[in-house]
């Protein structure tokens, strides 16, 4: 039985400051509490409006700053419907006594197929014959690609992610090597991942380089000038975690200067990014941060946004009793 909510002095407003599933919506009324959808809401509305709520649900677009925070005098809790948390001030969050968390198991098969899918979209070359189609051109000749099966799969981080990931790229054939700064749980090395020692080795040998972190003072770069001369010159680099993990202006420079194969983006340092260099390239496939972008992950993280608030407040509330 869902818990009850409704007397004036327990209601619990929600605002929802991101488009998400109408099940989840259903989810969060039908247990008593009073939810305002906003799916557009500007940054400038938010701030007059943010010391109403008790409880937020925000994707990436929402951006959560130390300024936004301090007007949030009722807030106590934080949902991100996805997987990273770089928009909002998490430190600035807990010192306010502001509960932050995620729902990064909804997305997870969404975002490994997606990069398995630009995989196969390189390999084939898939979206030059496309265009040139559109043309009336017919370039079979000039569309020569290569089988992914027997290929080496680099994939850095390695959480579920990741994991998805090689499960679904050895099923295809192909060889998986991984780099985490944790350990690469047992089950993995025995399906055949190789453990990468260092960062290093996995952009050496990889032939498909796959990022999977998450976006922190530690990660911002990480794939630059450095990382990428140690990648193959027959080498493709995928990145469907965050924008800044990558530094685009290196990583513009060697696919111009011929020194990698191609890449496939799905995120950029600036969403929406614009009529960006990098991605008019002819070697670039470039999605519009569609990772999780899919009707059943949206679904599943509406529903997981819903039941952690849900159940915030029914403790909170059995609690004070």
């Amino acid at each position: 039985m869902s818990p009850e909510f409704k007397s004036e002095e327990l209601t619990v407003k929600v605002l929802i400051c991101d488009p998400i599933h109408e099940d989840g919506i259903k989810r969060i009324e039908s247990a008593g509490l009073a939810v305002d959808y906003r799916p557009e809401i500007t940054q400038d509305e938010l701030s007059h409006m943010i010391g109403e709520y008790e409880a937020l649900i925000v994707r990436s677009r929402t951006k959560l700053g130390k300024n936004l925070l301090k007007k949030a005098k009722k807030l106590k809790l934080i949902v991100r419907a996805g997987v990273g948390l770089d928009n909002i001030d998490v430190d600035t969050a807990r010192k306010l006594g502001i509960k932050v968390v995620n729902t990064p198991a909804a997305l997870t098969n969404a975002v490994a197929e997606l990069a398995l899918g630009l995989i196969i979209c390189l390999a084939r070359r898939i979206n030059f014959c496309d265009l040139e189609m559109k043309k009336g051109k017919w370039v079979k000749k000039k569309a020569i690609g290569m089988e992914i099966s027997g290929k080496i799969l680099g994939i850095v981080g390695f959480g579920r992610i990741g994991r998805c990931l090689a499960e679904k790229a050895l099923a295809l054939g192909m060889k998986v090597i991984a780099y985490d700064i944790i350990e690469i749980p047992d089950r993995y090395l025995r399906m055949g991942v190789i453990s990468a020692k260092k960062i290093d080795d996995v952009f050496k040998n990889a032939d498909f380089i796959s990022l999977h972190v998450p976006l922190t003072k530690e990660t911002y770069h990480l794939v630059g000038e450095e990382l990428l001369s140690k990648m193959k010159k027959t080498a493709f680099l995928i990145n469907t975690s965050r924008g800044a993990v990558v530094d685009s202006k290196a990583l513009k420079k060697f696919l111009e200067e011929g020194k990698i194969a191609g890449a496939a983006l799905d995120v950029f340092e600036v969403e929406p990014p614009g009529k960006d260099e990098l991605i008019m390239m002819n070697n670039v496939v470039a999605t519009p941060h569609i990772g999780g972008q899919t009707v059943e992950a949206q679904r599943k993280a509406a529903l997981m946004a819903a039941d952690e608030i849900i159940n915030f407040f029914k403790g909170e509330r059995l609690f004070s009793r």
